[in-house]
């Protein structure tokens, strides 16, 4: 281990629901290194880092600039699992040269992060981790994307069960990402275009057969992912109420459809599909999601530390690597007919 990670990574608001499952998440992949629980209420910061062993607890005032740590304290990185309207978290992280990652971002509103790391681009490595759960929908895509010699179309659809939104952060990350911005973004033929109303509407075909209705929506996967591949026509699209674990009678599950078109390596043409389900919901696929982005940004997995930068999860991990977490932590991926 190397001397920066013998200082705790800080998680602010790693005493949420999905913030405690990062936190046990990375302890798993990383028995060693410290951790600490930022937040504001400290008995269940406390709580969770009796959970986890090696970690203590940190009272966050993102209203400081200093996050009303005191002087001597040192951190390794910063994870953030609740909008920063103040970016005092990005602004510590660059003042000290700490990595950062942060998942709350919408893609509308990624603007005053950018422009704080062109001001500062040498400071501290950014990973804007604001796509589908940490990075689980997007490299899983680009592993698949592997037996294709040229892609023409990419199409992700994810069911969120609607008993499965999560914590009070985010609760208020979907409500502000799905109507501060009425229309989304995709890539059709070539062309970006904001969609809204029927053309942001489409039907899918659920895990389980069912016929399910989404609506576009707009996370940093499309942009990503069009980088990467070059696709010609890419979307993403949500669907939010009953996931097809419950419609079984069993407790929610996270569903997510991927399914790439174009010129597979034999010189077919194709059509691929997968399916990634996990019986626990969202919040385990984030938890790994995250889990992985924070060992890479320290150099504990894939290479050296990062260097200061700005990044989206795909310019960092290896997606074979993901694939093989998120299985590890109980999701279910199959190739579908």
């Amino acid at each position: 281990m190397s001397v920066n990670t013998k200082k705790p990574v800080l998680i602010v608001g790693g005493s949420g629901i999905v913030g405690s499952q990062a936190a046990k998440a990375l302890r798993r992949l990383q028995p060693e290194l410290p951790i600490t629980i930022g937040g504001r209420d400290m008995g269940k910061a406390e709580a969770v880092a009796r959970e986890i062993g090696g970690a203590d607890t940190a009272r966050i005032d993102l209203e400081r600039a200093d996050l009303g740590q005191p002087g001597g304290r040192a951190y390794s990185a910063v994870a953030m699992f609740l909008k920063d309207d103040t970016l005092n978290s990005l602004k510590y992280a660059q003042a000290n040269g700490l990595p950062y990652l942060s998942i709350s971002t919408g893609l509308f509103e990624i603007g005053p992060e950018v422009a704080r790391y062109i001001h500062k681009p040498t400071s501290a490595p950014i990973l804007m981790d604001s796509t589908w759960l940490a990075g689980t929908a997007t490299l899983p895509a680009l592993y698949f994307a592997r037996e294709f010699r040229t892609i023409e179309a990419i199409e992700i659809a994810a069911v969120l069960d609607e008993q499965d939104l999560g914590g009070p952060a985010a609760y208020v990350d979907f409500e502000r990402q799905t109507k501060a911005a009425p229309n989304a973004l995709i890539l059709k033929d070539g062309k970006w275009l904001w969609v809204s109303g029927e053309e942001a509407k489409r039907s899918f075909r659920g895990v389980d057969g069912t016929e399910v209705q989404a609506q576009a929506y707009s996370l940093l996967d499309g942009v990503s992912l069009a980088a990467a591949t070059d696709a010609r026509s890419i979307r993403f699209d949500l669907a939010v109420g009953e996931s097809a674990a419950r419609r079984r009678g069993e407790p929610f599950s996270s569903e997510t459809i991927i399914e790439i078109a174009g010129q597979l390596k034999d010189g077919r043409t194709g059509r691929v599909r997968h399916e990634l389900v996990h019986p626990a919901g969202q919040a385990p696929l984030t938890a790994v999601g995250v889990a992985v982005g924070i060992e890479r940004l320290l150099g504990l997995v894939g290479g050296a530390p990062v260097a200061p930068g700005l990044y989206l999860p795909d310019v960092l991990i290896d997606p074979e690597y993901m694939v093989r977490r998120l299985k590890e932590a109980g999701t279910q991926i199959r190739r579908g007919p």
